[in-house]
């Protein structure tokens, strides 16, 4: 980001503090990274929004329902989905500044700089190998990658760096009145199995034809390793959405329609 877009970032959340729109959760404790509280008039503005949005998606469209299905859902869901095995990031911390990184984002950091310096080959070579090493899962190879092509903390600037390891983007409790009882459920990070696994629920009490939709507003959690976006990526959040179900064969001309 540039410096410009620096300082109007700062004044923007600056702005949305002073005029009630957003404030860091929990602040008078020293705040929690990446969770925001929305104020008098930023919890309007959101309303208006989600209203905005409902009418026009699911109020004016005979064929497309609302839902709102629970946070929690039972665990198999998110085996069955692969959230469980594979919503995660490569992550990666460096020794003397004790920053975490996302492995790939260093490597594409450095690709962009290849590019800059007009040594495209290079950046194709380094691109391929770690969409190579993504597909396979291989960590040791990412780890291999950023040494071998001497990607350097940004904060430190060294290369003392630990091993790539997979983090987890979901957040898991505990369910059941006591510990030795309980099992462990999670905190649903998209708001669309919910819809998925109450497509029947809904086409056999609403007597739904295909193709029709389901529409959903709700909470979303994420473990966000990296978040420094402001609300843009936060670890709580609201997702809006909607799942159209077409006859198979139609998918192309249900996307353009809904495209334009």
């Amino acid at each position: 980001m540039s410096k410009n877009n620096d300082d109007l970032f700062k004044n923007v959340i600056s702005h949305t503090k002073e005029y009630g729109f957003v404030f860091p959760s929990s602040e008078i404790y020293d705040g929690l990274s990446a969770v925001y509280d929305y104020g008098q008039l930023g919890v309007e503005l959101k309303n208006n929004i989600k209203t905005y949005w409902w009418k026009s998606m699911v109020q004016l469209n005979e064929n497309i329902v609302g839902l709102d299905s629970a946070i929690f859902m039972h665990p198999k869901i998110w085996k069955a989905s692969g959230h469980v095995d594979g919503f995660a990031d490569p992550m990666i911390d460096n020794k003397d500044s004790k920053k975490r990184y996302r492995a790939d984002n260093l490597i594409e950091d450095k690709i962009a700089r290849y590019e800059k310096d007009g040594k495209t080959e290079k950046a194709n070579k380094l691109q391929d190998d770690m969409n190579t090493a993504l597909a396979a899962d291989d960590l040791s190879v990412l780890k291999a990658l950023i040494e071998e092509h001497e990607i350097v903390c940004p904060v430190s600037g060294t290369r003392n760096w630990t091993d790539v390891r997979q983090f987890n983007l979901m957040f898991s409790t505990q369910m059941g009145a006591m510990a030795e009882e309980s099992d462990q459920v999670y905190l649903r990070p998209e708001t669309a199995q919910g819809i998925f696994v109450n497509f029947l629920n809904v086409q056999k009490s609403g007597r739904m034809r295909i193709p029709f939709g389901i529409a959903q507003i709700g909470k979303a959690f994420r473990n966000e390793v990296i978040a420094r976006q402001f609300i843009m990526r936060m670890r709580e959040f609201e997702q809006m959405e909607m799942q159209f179900f077409v006859k198979p064969g139609t998918e192309m001309e249900w996307y353009n329609y809904w495209k334009e």
